[in-house]
């Protein structure tokens, strides 16, 4: 199946624009390629069947029995099966079977084309015909016009001098689409489902930039055929540069294998084969690459003449409510995907999984495994889990009203190396926990409209962990250790929603107060932090129940939550939303540690504000600070303006470091992108992030789009720094897009 992207837009500063695209398809594709799919919707000529009248309406109809003749005029419809056929003058021969329509033709064909012409013939029951001055105006919104059409039997139909485009006339410059395919004769034949074009060039403003002395194709009613697919170039530092010209293979209608073979000048050959499979049930599929490498790179793990890798994934139902699938990645050496350029993922996740969802109830299961695939990452760090459970079942209206929830997780992970880069975040080499919880929660209304929830939970864990850092204990690591726990939860919710309406607005402010009382964490020291490491306290965690963003960790002790959300909703869309909140620590262990924000006995301020005061403009405001207001320790800021000419955002961040969290590094830049029209569809674009706290760029990218319904065409630049490895990689890259036809692209990395 040819793999192309979805087509969308194209061009004007016609110099500057044909320079640019007649050097990328040079450099990407074979002349002829630019012609792909859907170059010509045919006309289907579906049978009638047998015995099928022809039902004629017209302002006036006349009749000469000598020559049996029929002749109609004014507003003629005639409609005879799935054809329909409208014109101001018809006439129809009775022994011949003959048409012959002129004025304002239309012939609507069944599969929803409608074919204009100035004049048109038609015999043999519609089967056989001519027609001049030819408009088809087709499904996928793209337009043909030819001289002349002639259909023969049903299965041949010829169009001479034959123009094809998906650009709409309105958008024509100096009398010419923004581009169109021009063939002298292109002959459609319905048996063998090509089309046959004599000739065919690609032009765009009406300046020829590709063509061919002949060209056959599939007709859009294939799908899938055996032959060579659309070449096209890449280009890397490894390999240097290559051709790339898969061959796809049509084996059977439910599975295909597509061979890409890559010849480059610096490493020779490499490629990849992708077998696809479909099946009653799901469908998978095996992708493998590989290279024989005539200079080997001498970075480690890397230098071998042979390199390869092998990809793929399944889905599968097992009935209604179960599913299961996999996806796998395996390589010679972490380097080899992204070297090659077919993948830049910086991990790969492997999986085998089920699933299962019916009424209210929720399963997953699935054994997990982590590779790197990036310079920067330490594959001893990651971990395997065999197995990762979870799932979750709501019984409704069970009592006061209220639902009651059960959810259970279990995993069992292993990793070779327990000293991982997060320093201060606990990780041993091998972990099991299992974990479940029932909930009780029912809302209450007052007739002042105050919004009370009371909640009640039961947690129950138990832990095996092995080889976790403790310096506590003699030799700095424990040895198996088994942990239970059992953790409690009461609290309840309240709001109390405040409206005002007046004539060009509605305000709504609710003030929140929650409290909530549970169990102290326990056996910290005994229990290895794997999926709660991090911890988000901002304005859309201030309320929750449990703040962490994992189950290895557990927000215990007495705390009152309390803040305001606030809305201005216009009349006219604009609208201001804020929300500010601090949770307030009254009793028992507080669970958070130096750099969360929770870890005194008052929480930092939290606060958020988004404003849109016109459709053009939204600003939005976030930001963590000491509870008397001393300093700021998290903010982040935005702005974005667009109008049709001209679009711009800009953003702020400032997060200080939190080690004990897994941020290992303070992060504080600023960044910028604008994109605005230089003359009709052409624009520019740019953007820059800036590192303030190492005082470097870590991305700037720059690039020319022309972008119109029917054609896009863009080249930029892209410089951006890694962000494991801290190396700059920077991409040059040119595409182009025809609609409905497909597109092609280019680029190299230096």
């Amino acid at each position: 199946m040819q793999r192309q992207n979805k087509l969308r837009e194209t061009v004007s500063p016609r110099t500057l624009l044909l320079a640019l695209v007649s050097a990328a398809l040079f450099i990407s594709a074979t002349p002829s390629s630019a012609i792909v799919n859907k170059v010509l919707v045919p006309p289907i000529t579906s049978k009638p069947i047998a015995g099928t009248a022809v039902n004629v309406e017209a302002d006036r109809i006349t009749y000469d029995p000598r020559t049996k003749n029929a002749t109609a005029t004014g507003k003629v419809v005639m409609v005879y099966g799935p054809y329909q056929l409208v014109a101001t003058h018809v006439e129809y021969n009775e022994t011949t079977g003959a048409f012959k329509a002129n004025g304002s033709v239309e012939l609507h064909e069944p599969n929803g084309n409608i074919l204009q012409a100035e004049k048109i013939a038609l015999t043999n029951k519609f089967k056989q015909g001519f027609a001049e001055h030819v408009k088809a105006l087709l499904t996928n919104n793209a337009i043909i016009k030819a001289r002349y059409l002639q259909r023969v039997d049903g299965d041949i139909t010829v169009f001479e001098n034959v123009s094809y485009t998906a650009c709409k006339e309105e958008d024509a410059r100096n009398g010419h689409p923004v581009w169109e395919i021009l063939t002298d004769k292109t002959t459609h034949n319905n048996l063998t489902h090509n089309l046959y074009h004599e000739h065919p060039r690609l032009q765009i403003g009406g300046v020829t930039v590709l063509a061919a002395p002949y060209w056959v194709q599939p007709d859009p009613s294939v799908h899938r055929r055996t032959g060579w697919l659309t070449p096209y170039a890449k280009f890397g530092d490894v390999y240097g540069g290559g051709i790339v010209a898969p061959y796809f293979w049509a084996l059977a209608p439910n599975y295909d294998l597509t061979l890409t073979p890559v010849v480059t000048y610096r490493q020779g050959l490499s490629g990849d084969v992708e077998w696809r499979h479909r099946l009653a049930s799901g469908q998978y599929n095996i992708q493998a690459f590989g290279a024989y490498q005539l200079n080997p790179p001498t970075t480690i793990d890397d230098d071998n003449t042979w390199r390869g890798a092998i990809k793929t994934r399944g889905d599968f139902n097992i009935n209604p409510d179960w599913n299961w699938g996999w996806q796998g990645t395996f390589a010679s050496d972490r380097y080899f995907l992204l070297h090659y350029d077919y993948d830049n993922s910086l991990i790969a996740e492997n999986n085998v999984h089920v699933t299962g969802l019916w009424d209210q109830t929720y399963v997953s299961a699935q054994a997990l495994d982590f590779e790197s695939l990036n310079a920067g990452i330490d594959p001893n760090y990651l971990p395997s889990s065999l197995p990762y459970v979870t799932g979750e079942k709501i019984i409704p209206n069970v009592a006061l009203g209220g639902d009651l929830k059960f959810n259970w997780n279990a995993y069992s992970i292993k990793r070779k190396l327990a000293n991982t880069p997060f320093t201060q975040v606990d990780h041993g080499t091998e972990q099991t926990r299992a974990t479940s919880t029932v909930e009780w929660k029912t809302q209450m209304i007052s007739q002042g409209g105050l919004v009370v929830s009371p909640f009640a939970q039961l947690r129950s864990d138990i832990y095996i962990t092995n080889n976790l850092p403790d310096p506590s204990v003699v030799g700095g690591v424990r040895n198996t250790e088994t942990t239970t726990r059992i953790l409690p939860t009461l609290g309840f919710d309240m709001r109390y929603p405040l409206i005002s309406s007046n004539e060009s607005s509605q305000s709504i402010i609710s003030p929140v107060f929650q409290l909530i009382s549970a169990a102290d964490e326990s056996s910290t020291n005994k229990i290895g932090n794997e999926d709660a490491i991090t911890v988000n306290y901002d304005t859309t965690s201030i309320f929750l129940t449990d703040r962490f963003t994992g189950l290895d960790r557990y927000e215990g002790g007495t705390r009152a939550n309390l803040g305001f959300t606030y809305s201005l909703l216009g009349n006219n869309g604009n609208f201001l939303r804020a929300t500010a909140g601090e949770s307030i620590h009254l009793a028992g262990k507080n669970s958070f540690l130096s750099g969360s924000g929770l870890n005194g006995t008052q929480s930092d301020l939290v606060g958020s504000l988004v404003v849109q005061p016109w459709d053009h403009l939204t600003l939005s405001y976030e930001a963590r600070v000491e509870e008397n207001l001393s300093a700021i320790n998290r903010q982040e800021a935005n702005a974005s303006l667009n109008f049709d000419s001209f679009s711009g955002s800009i953003g702020y961040l400032n997060f200080g470091a939190e080690p004990l969290y897994g941020r290992t590094v303070a992060e504080h830049w600023v960044s910028g992108d604008v994109r605005f029209r230089l003359e009709d569809r052409w624009y520019a674009f740019g953007g820059l992030t800036y590192d303030l706290y190492n005082a470097s760029l870590t991305r700037k990218t720059v690039g020319l789009e022309f972008d119109c319904d029917c054609m896009n065409f863009k080249i930029s630049y892209v410089g951006a720094q890694d962000p494991i490895t801290l190396v700059n990689n920077n991409t040059i890259a040119l595409s182009i897009d025809l609609a409905t036809l497909g597109g092609t692209s280019v680029s190299s990395k230096f």
